[in-house]
């Protein structure tokens, strides 16, 4: 093999082709977790030879990944990843007072004030700290951060300090069943780590949502992206046109950072206006950009390509009008669903969208929900559940918005202390 390139900033090479879908997933773990990493694009067979070691750019060992110490590790999972880094470990108590699933913002939030206040905190969390906020590029309408702060920022400050506080973290762990016992729920992991714990706030969000359309799980990670996608903005855009989904806050911020790598980016809007569901001062900027392209009343109606995305279709819905776009960027910023399953199987109360309904959203003609074993009426953040909560996008009614999820974690919190108290 021959020298690779370094950067002395760069805790991780990852060396690959482009539109390989677990390079795009180690990228994206990497900086949402805010670790200084350095992207080698593996362009031709001698290259893969030279560089990374292996036969050809189809070499199932790709990505290989090379780390500060020397270590060489091929096709690396996840999982490994984290161990490698020191992020990996086992909960260290039989039982918590406050069980948090989901690191967004509404969990880190959680975790600080429950850990400093003295509850015994552990947080679970299937992917990287700071949840979809962590993929924002840059976060300016966060109270106290004038010149915005990007999500891995923001997530990677909040873990910081939640851990000086003494809560644990668990990473690249998953919730998969709950069950409730007199006075505690047990979560149960699926590496079948249980986790119990005296109240349980569930912080989880919600999954990308998709386009529903042929060829899309094929190009997952191939060309077709979900969320800001900030890893993926870089100088090699330079010739490129990017396509993005949406038409909230998050596709706002996501256009306006590719539009500083890429020839021209379109913006794809399903709604009449900007207006209808961004703020204004995005709104502006997008407007004043001159290789920025808004396209209202437009959906994307197919993609294709073989190994790596190569055009998508758009069509207009007042027009009928279709146009093909060649391209090997598609990102979609167009909300999320839900993962309460598990609700579903312990009877919490969902809404029609699978939301956790909590508080006074749970009273009907003054009367708390069916099955509610207590005298008082449920908290404002609790579920139909006593000393199950429910903050952020995660739960029904919620504003979607960063702030108010860290403010409902932190509120949470406050409500679990009364919980535990007996209240």
């Amino acid at each position: 093999m021959g020298p690779i390139p370094t950067d002395p900033n760069a805790h991780i090479t990852i060396l690959g082709r482009i539109g390989a879908p677990l390079g795009y997933m180690i990228r994206d773990f990497l900086h949402r977790s805010d670790v200084p990493f350095q992207w080698v694009e593996l362009r031709s067979d001698q290259q893969a030879r030279d560089l990374a070691g292996v036969e050809n750019l189809n070499d199932k060992r790709l990505p290989v990944c090379v780390f500060a110490d020397g270590e060489r590790v091929e096709c690396p999972t996840i999982r490994q990843i984290t161990e490698k880094l020191g992020w990996f470990h086992d909960a260290s108590r039989a039982e918590y007072d406050l069980a948090i699933y989901g690191a967004g913002p509404a969990g880190l939030s959680a975790a600080v004030y429950g850990a400093s206040e003295g509850l015994t905190t552990v947080v679970i969390e299937r992917s990287a700290v700071g949840g979809q906020a962590g993929s924002s590029s840059k976060i300016e309408n966060y109270l106290g951060f004038p010149k915005g702060i990007s999500g891995a920022d923001l997530a990677e400050n909040a873990r910081e300090q939640a851990i000086k506080f003494g809560a644990e973290i668990l990473i690249g762990r998953e919730g998969v069943r709950a069950e409730m016992l007199p006075g505690k729920g047990v979560g149960y992991l699926a590496d079948g780590t249980k986790i119990v714990a005296r109240a349980t706030l569930c912080a989880t969000g919600v999954a990308y949502r998709s386009l529903g359309l042929e060829n899309e799980d094929r190009l997952r990670g191939a060309g077709v992206y979900y969320g800001a996608g900030a890893s993926e903005a870089t100088p090699c855009m330079a010739h490129e046109h990017v396509i993005v989904v949406g038409g909230g806050n998050s596709a706002g911020q996501a256009v306006m950072h590719f539009s500083k790598y890429a020839a021209q980016v379109s913006m794809v809007v399903r709604g009449r206006a900007l207006a209808d569901t961004m703020s204004r001062y995005l709104c502006d900027r997008i407007d004043s950009a001159p290789n920025i392209r808004v396209l209202p009343n437009t959906e994307v109606s197919a993609i294709d390509g073989d190994e790596m995305l190569q055009w998508v279709e758009i069509t207009n819905s007042v027009t009928g009008e279709k146009e093909k776009i060649e391209t090997r960027r598609l990102f979609i910023c167009i909300g999320g669903e839900p993962r309460t399953g598990w609700a579903e199987q312990i009877g919490i109360v969902r809404d029609t969208g699978g939301y956790l309904v909590t508080g006074p959203d749970l009273i009907s003609d003054n009367k708390p929900p069916a099955g509610w074993p207590l005298e008082r009426d449920p908290y404002y953040l609790e579920t139909s559940m006593p000393g199950i909560f429910a903050a952020g996008d995660v739960r029904h009614g919620s504003m979607k918005r960063c702030a108010s999820a860290v403010g409902e974690g932190a509120m949470a919190v406050a409500f679990v202390h009364r919980y535990l108290a007996g209240g």
